[in-house]
Formats: C-alpha cells, sequence, structure tokens
C-alpha cells in the first residue's frame, strides 16, 4: 500500500513540537554555559547575557543539528514522530546525511517555505521540491522502535489508512 503524502497541518503540528525542543534544547545550552561561567569563577560569577545575533546563530545551529541528525538517522524528529510522519527521498529511502542537512538549512533559513506544501499538488514544500524529499504518514515502528497497537496512540487505526483502504477496494 503506498504511503499517504503529510498535509500542511500535520506538518506545521510537527514543526511546532520541534520548535518547542529546541527552545528547550537552547535553555539546556543557557544553563551548561552559566554552569560553566559559574565553576570557573563563582565570585565574580554573572548570568549571560548574549545578544540577539548570538541568540539567534545559536538556535539556528541547534535547530540544523537536530533536524540534520532526527531526519538522517530516523527519518523523523521528535515531532514528526509524535505526529506519525517520516521525511523520504522522493525514491522512498532515508534522506541520508546530506540530503537531511540541506532540508534542515533550508527549513531553518526559510520556513514559510513549507506553506507551498498547500498549493503544490503532490503536497511537497519548497525544501522537499529543492532536495528531492516527501513527507509521508507513517506510523508503523522501524529498526526496533516501539509503536502502541494499531499503529497511533490509543490503538487506533488512522484516518489516512481507512481512507487508503477505502479507495483500493473494487467498486
Amino acid at each position: 500500500m503506498p504511503e499517504a503524502v503529510a498535509g500542511i497541518v500535520s506538518r506545521t503540528l510537527a514543526a511546532v513540537v520541534d520548535l518547542l525542543v529546541v527552545l528547550v534544547l537552547m535553555g539546556a545550552a543557557f544553563l551548561a554555559v552559566a554552569g560553566v561561567r559559574f565553576l570557573v569563577s563563582p565570585i565574580a560569577f554573572r548570568w549571560p547575557s548574549p545578544s540577539w545575533t548570538q541568540s539567534v546563530t545559536v538556535s539556528g545551529l541547534l535547530a540544523v543539528g537536530y533536524l540534520t541528525v532526527g531526519w538522517a538517522i530516523a527519518g523523523r524528529s521528535y515531532g514528526g514522530a509524535v505526529l506519525g510522519l517520516r521525511v523520504r527521498s522522493a525514491r522512498g529511502a532515508q534522506p541520508g546525511w546530506v540530503r537531511a542537512g540541506l532540508r534542515a538549512v533550508l527549513c531553518v533559513v526559510f520556513p514559510l517555505g513549507l506553506a507551498w506544501a498547500v498549493v503544490s499538488r503532490r503536497r511537497r514544500s519548497l525544501q522537499d521540491l529543492a532536495v528531492g524529499t516527501v513527507v509521508v504518514y507513517d506510523w508503523e515502528p522501524r529498526d526496533g522502535q516501539v509503536s502502541p497497537p494499531g499503529g497511533v496512540p490509543g490503538g487506533a487505526e488512522p484516518v489516512h489508512r481507512r481512507l487508503t483502504r477505502v479507495e483500493e477496494e473494487p467498486p
């Protein structure tokens, strides 16, 4: 059965979850820098006060690294896992490190490229078109990952599978 291509709502929700993960990583990085500063000089300790440029640069690098690792290793970020999405090459394989890295840079630098999925017949963002990827619904476990019964929380079958099955039945 061919995999259903993910729509704009689930992809946007996954991006919001990923943004929250990056914000948590930013907080952890801030606390790590503060901890090191405290260990080096506890008497003269002051909380770090990064400039806007430093904050944007570090958050961008964290986001690119986070997305690249997730997409290259598992084909999904945490947001994608929560929403049951997987990034694949246009041929259906894992995206690989280079493709995942390029896609991550494009997603971080130009996040509005996702909006192209609304008008694209194949629901592909500008980033997908540029690097040759597609985002599909995928609730099945891969490589020993644990998935709830039925593939989704609560054990229900995803709507896109029920619809796809109905479309495949003879009239």
